[in-house]
């Protein structure tokens, strides 16, 4: 008996949380009836049950960040997902319709992830870990993405190592934590009082609270600083040079978060970079392994519906989030 393939109806509308321009928080405004992203060439649609907020969905939305790309308004913000495979891009892919993904949009080369469906780039694609529900898996991909390439592509992280991180309780800066230590190196981190439990218990050896040490005074110098502040906040970017070995490693990751960080520190003698992340599906299948092999967790600080991304947003932008915020989407 012959048996016909039928295609599944793909969605033509969604609910999505949007901008028509870039300001405050309170931009955002719900749309249920914009249209659904078409999937085309390697991409998958995806249907969204999680999203994350990150600051540069907060810089953006407020006029920096990538804002200066996007190309119409309406917009889509938005980088993390975790949800279900509508459609694959191909029929024989081994990642199938129905099966549980997680990974990162490249807005604002297309539409965002605060929004019911998304089309995204094969490459950019990984299964969902098994280990974690939705709202807990979407919280890893852009913060774990860019802590392992700060912290093992471009600072090496290694055996005998010593790495200084900020903000090592931040949604980037706990990944950063515990990569550095997986990898054997003797990791410092900064933090608040409240944090210091926390982040002993991430895998850190030294744990400075800010509020009460001046970091480069009570340290032995150290070989890198993964720098996720920069100069916004007490001058924890100039700081740091202070904190390092001759010729040591900086890398800032905050977009403009000190903007003469490359002739500050080769005035110190010391060596510096920038490090942007990437949606690697490659990369995240290995943080996949770690974390279902439990060497790696990722801390929600909250969990709030996708109608209340402003709230988020405000939360985020306060600041002394442990971890990360996530959208129930779906």
């Amino acid at each position: 008996m012959n048996q016909t393939f039928q295609t599944p109806a793909l969605p033509t509308t969604m609910r999505a949380m949007v901008i028509d321009h870039t300001g405050e928080a309170d931009v955002f405004r719900e749309d249920a009836e914009f249209p659904a992203p078409p999937r085309v060439s390697d991409e998958f649609l995806i249907r969204v049950h999680a999203s994350a907020v990150n600051p540069i969905d907060s810089k953006t939305r407020a006029g920096g960040g990538v804002s200066g790309a996007i190309p119409t308004f309406p917009w889509i913000l938005g980088n993390d997902f975790s949800g279900t495979v509508v459609a694959s891009p191909y029929e024989h892919h081994p990642i199938k319709p129905g099966d549980e993904v997680y990974g990162m949009a490249r807005v604002p080369r297309g539409y965002g992830t605060y929004a019911e469906y998304a089309s995204i780039q094969m490459m950019s694609v990984s299964r969902k870990p098994t280990s974690l529900d939705h709202t807990q898996a979407a919280g890893v991909p852009l913060a774990a993405l860019t802590a392992w390439g700060a912290v093992m592509d471009v600072g090496g992280a290694r055996a005998g190592q010593r790495i200084l991180i900020h903000a090592g309780a931040g949604g980037v800066g706990h990944f950063a934590v515990q990569f550095a230590a997986h990898a054997g190196a003797h990791v410092i981190t900064t933090g608040s009082t409240r944090n210091q439990e926390f982040l002993a218990g991430l895998g850190a050896h030294e744990v400075i609270d800010y509020t009460t040490e001046r970091f480069e005074e009570v340290i032995e110098p150290v070989d890198t600083v993964i720098d996720l502040i920069g100069n916004v906040a007490d001058d924890t970017g100039t700081r740091s040079l202070k904190a390092m070995k001759p010729g040591g490693l900086l890398v800032n990751v905050p977009s403009f978060s000190w903007p003469n960080f490359l002739a500050d520190a080769a005035a110190a003698g010391m060596r510096a970079t920038s490090y942007k992340v990437a949606p690697d599906a490659r990369v995240l299948d290995a943080i996949t392994a770690l974390i279902d092999q439990g060497t790696i967790r990722v801390h929600i600080d909250r969990v709030l519906p996708l109608a209340e991304v402003a709230e988020a947003h405000r939360l985020l932008e306060h600041g002394h989030t442990r971890g990360k915020i996530v959208l129930a989407v779906s």
